[in-house]
């Protein structure tokens, strides 16, 4: 009888969480407190960022600002495995930045093609394209939203 008892009683008997546990929570909570914070869209008509005033750093949430792309070229960034490219002024397009021959990244963008260091392909500022082999596929497109003067993936 006495066992059953004992055995009770420490299941009912709760210890106090560890310091650890309790350090840990506040933890995730402060973490889960900043990434909402950080979801929140920033466009420029009603932010006070340099990008509302013309400057060229994009708010944190947007892959480039319009003026570091630049007309007739493009931007890679390395991050998201994207290439932003400006065939004309105003019009802006994205791709992916893997090359479709054997899954080298681009590494430059001139005289209107994006560039694979690899094997040499090339592929069109405008669409895409395979403008010189080996690769015989375009670049898949990525879709984009310019907001003012900042380009979101979307």
């Amino acid at each position: 009888m006495r066992e059953i008892q004992d055995s009770q009683l420490s299941q009912s008997r709760q210890l106090p969480p560890s310091r650890r546990a309790l350090l840990a929570g506040a933890g995730v909570t402060c973490a889960a407190m900043l990434a909402g914070c950080s979801t929140q869209r920033v466009t420029p008509a009603t932010s006070g960022t340099a990008a509302s005033a013309g400057g060229s750093t994009p708010p944190a949430t947007a892959l480039a600002a319009t003026s570091q792309v630049p007309d007739g070229g493009g931007k890679i960034i390395d991050a998201k495995r994207i290439v932003i490219t400006q065939p004309q002024p105003g019009s802006f397009k994205a791709f992916s930045a893997i090359c479709t021959h054997e899954g080298c990244f681009v590494d430059s963008v001139s005289k209107g093609t994006i560039n694979c260091p690899c094997h040499g392909s090339k592929f069109s500022i405008t669409d895409g394209s395979v403008v010189h082999g080996p690769a015989t596929r375009p670049l898949p497109r990525i879709a984009i939203n310019v907001e003012g003067t900042s380009i979101f993936q979307g």
